[in-house]
C-alpha cells in the first residue's frame, strides 16, 4: 500500500519546486534587463535627461506659410510661441484666459484661442496670424480692407483677433444676417464698443470673399 504521508510530502515538494522554478526564472530574466537599462541610462545622460518633462520639446510650426523649427517647453502656449519666439506680436495677450478673443488665430482655417492652445497641438498644421492675412504683394485681405472702410476699430488692440474671427465667421457660413454675425463674434470683446462697425465690415467683406 502506498505511503500516504510520503505521497503528500512529495506532492508538496514538487509544487514548491515548480513555483520556485518559475519565480527564479522570471527574476533571472528581469534583473539583467533592468540592470542593462539602468546602466544604459547611466552611461547615456542624454537619454536620462529626455525623460524630464521640463526639457524642451523639438517641434516644427508652419506659420503664415513658413516653417519654423523650435525647441519649446511642452507647456508653452501657441500665443507665447508666436509672440516670444517668432516675433509675431499681432495676436495679443489680453485676458490670457480665453475670454476676450484678442489672441485669436487660425489653425487650418478655423479660429482658435492661442492663449489656450499648446504650441505642440499646432505642429503639422497651418497657422495663420494677422501678419499673414494679406497677399505677398501687400494687397490687404478683403476683411482687413472692410475694417478700414467701415472704421471698425479705435484703439486697435483687439483688431487682429476681431479680423481673424470675422474671416472665420464668413468662411464657416455664419454671416447670413446681423444677429448671426453678432452671435458668432460674441467671443471677441471690444472695449471701444465698435461692434456696429464690425458687423458692417463683415457684411461688406463677405461679398468680396465669396466672389474671390
Amino acid at each position: 500500500m502506498p505511503n500516504a504521508t510520503f505521497h503528500s510530502v512529495a506532492t508538496s515538494v514538487a509544487g514548491w519546486s515548480r513555483r520556485m522554478f518559475l519565480t527564479a526564472s522570471a527574476t533571472s530574466l528581469a534583473v539583467p534587463l533592468f540592470a542593462r537599462t539602468s546602466h544604459a541610462e547611466a552611461m547615456d545622460p542624454q537619454t536620462a535627461r529626455a525623460k524630464d518633462p521640463r526639457d524642451p520639446a523639438n517641434l516644427a510650426l508652419t506659420v503664415n506659410g513658413r516653417k519654423h523649427q523650435l525647441a519649446l517647453d511642452a507647456r508653452t502656449t501657441l500665443l507665447d510661441a508666436l509672440r516670444e519666439r517668432l516675433g509675431l506680436t499681432g495676436a495679443k495677450k489680453g485676458c490670457d484666459h480665453g475670454q476676450c478673443g484678442a489672441c485669436t488665430v487660425l489653425i487650418d482655417g478655423r479660429r482658435v484661442l492661442s492663449c489656450l492652445t499648446l504650441a505642440l497641438v499646432a505642429e503639422g498644421r497651418a497657422v495663420t496670424t494677422i501678419e499673414g492675412l494679406a497677399k505677398p504683394d501687400g494687397t490687404l485681405h478683403p476683411m482687413q480692407q472692410a475694417f478700414i472702410d467701415q472704421d471698425a476699430f479705435q484703439c486697435g488692440y483687439c483688431t487682429p483677433g476681431q479680423i481673424l474671427s470675422a474671416v472665420s465667421c464668413v468662411e464657416e457660413g455664419h454671416a447670413a444676417n446681423d444677429a448671426e454675425i453678432r452671435e458668432y463674434m460674441s467671443g471677441n470683446l471690444c472695449r471701444c464698443a465698435a461692434y456696429p462697425n464690425i458687423v458692417a465690415a463683415i457684411k461688406q467683406a463677405k461679398h468680396s470673399m465669396r466672389e474671390g
